[in-house]
C-alpha cells in the first residue's frame, strides 16, 4: 500500500482538533521518535486515514469516517503537543 505524508491527513487532522496539526509535535508511543505530524507517513484511500510513525512504522493514530461523526483512536501517541 502507498502513503504519503502526512500533510495528506491536514483536513481531517483539523475536523478533529479544530487547529491546524501538521506542525503538532508528536511522539510515538511504540519507539520514542519525536517528529511533527507532518512527517508521518499517511494511509488516506480508505473510509478514514492512518498515520504510521515514519522511524518504525509503528500505527500512531486512525480516524475513520463514519454516517454519525468521526472515530479516532490515538494508541500508538505517547503525546501531542500543539
Amino acid at each position: 500500500m502507498v502513503h504519503v505524508d502526512g500533510n495528506a491527513a491536514a483536513g481531517i487532522l483539523r475536523e478533529v482538533f479544530a487547529a491546524e496539526m501538521t506542525a503538532a509535535a508528536c511522539v510515538c508511543g511504540h519507539c520514542g521518535a519525536g517528529f511533527a505530524l507532518a512527517e508521518t507517513h499517511a494511509y488516506v484511500r480508505a473510509p478514514g486515514v492512518v498515520l504510521r510513525c515514519p522511524d518504525c512504522s509503528g500505527v500512531l493514530l486512525r480516524i475513520l469516517r463514519l454516517r454519525e461523526g468521526l472515530s479516532v483512536e490515538m494508541r500508538g501517541v505517547a503525546r501531542i503537543e500543539i
